[in-house]
């Protein structure tokens, strides 16, 4: 089984989720919703995958997630 690290980034200048991999060129997507773009990467691995010539059908995935928040305390 061929496990891939998949970030998940939060950019606050555009307000969406970021997905990329070392392990999978060409991955780059976004969302402003996690989930669906968790969706999203499930999709597209395999065929991204295939792209670069892997052709497994056993695909583990690791995913980490990222993100900074500044907050205003008013008093």
């Amino acid at each position: 089984m061929n496990e891939y690290v998949i970030n998940f980034l939060w950019d606050n200048d555009a307000f969406v989720w970021v997905a990329t991999s070392e392990d999978i060129p060409g991955l780059v997507l976004e969302s402003g919703s996690l989930d669906a773009l968790m969706e999203r990467v499930r999709f597209v691995i395999p065929e991204l995958l295939e792209l670069n010539g892997n052709n497994s059908c056993n695909i583990s995935l690791i995913y980490n997630t990222y993100r900074h928040e500044r907050i205003s305390c008013h008093g």
